[in-house]
Parts: C-alpha cells; structure tokens; sequence
C-alpha cells in the first residue's frame, strides 16, 4: 500500500513540474486590450482555423508579442494589419479582402461543395438508369427461359 501511495504522489509530483507560467500580458492594459482586438484579426499561420489570440502556438505567441511592440511604438491597427500583410501576404488576415489572389480562399469551399453534389447527382442519375436496365433484362431473360420450356 506504501508503495501505491508513493508512486502517487511521484506522480503528482512529476504533474506539478511540467506546469507552465501564465504568459505575461502587457504592462499596460490598453494596449493589451488593442493586441487582442487585432490578435482576433490575425489567422494563426501555424493551426490556420484560429486566430492568434485563440493559438498558443510559439508563432502565434511570437505575432501577439510583435503586435504589442508595434502598438508601444505608436502604430495604428491600420498600419499593424498593413504590416502583417505585407510581411506573410493576404493569407495572414482572418477574414481576407476579396480580390484576386484570394478568390479561391473565399469561393473555393463552394465550388468544391457545389462540384461534389453535382457528382453526386450524376451518379445517382447514372445508378437509377442502370437499375432500370438490369430490371429490363431480368425481366426479358425470365421471359425468354419460360418460353424456351
């Protein structure tokens, strides 16, 4: 029982050492508070569904810490998105301006539902007209082998 008890509370032990610090958020809250609203516009280029206010990926961690300097140094959301962009192109934006080069961002998601059930469609079409078929020849072929008798 002893020895239950301290490989329990080695491993307990072993939980409290792989703990993490909390990340150390910005001396001043409002420019903790401005990092977060343009961290929600900034897609993880990491995890790419989340923004990275929401990733705890280490590029993520190092954008937020980016976006926070830029805001110390007086730089407007403008020209922090503006720098983004123009650093890791249009794909950085969470929501993307329509243009171009992200076209197939925007709509690609549609053609692809819209081209898969029209797939669909065609081999369903294609299934029922070989059903119908089949069900012709069974019936020609049941003919056909009584009247051989």
């Amino acid at each position: 029982m002893s020895r239950f008890l301290a490989a329990l509370l080695l491993g307990l032990l072993s939980l409290a050492a792989a703990a993490k610090d909390a990340p150390a958020a910005a001396a001043d809250p409002a420019i903790e508070a401005r990092m977060l609203q343009i961290a929600q516009e900034l897609r993880c280029l990491v995890c790419q569904n989340q923004t990275i206010a929401d990733s705890n990926a280490g590029l993520a961690v190092d954008l937020r810490e980016q976006v926070r300097t830029l805001l110390r140094e007086g730089q407007s959301e403008t020209q922090i998105l503006q720098y983004m962009t123009d650093r890791y192109g249009d794909f950085v934006l969470y929501r993307p301006p329509v243009k171009g080069a992200t076209l197939v961002l925007w709509f690609g998601p549609a053609l692809l539902l819209v081209g898969g059930l029209a797939a669909l469609v065609l081999l369903l079409r294609r299934r029922a007209r070989l059903g119908d078929e089949r069900f012709e020849l069974d019936e020609l072929d049941a003919a056909e082998q009584g009247g051989a008798r």
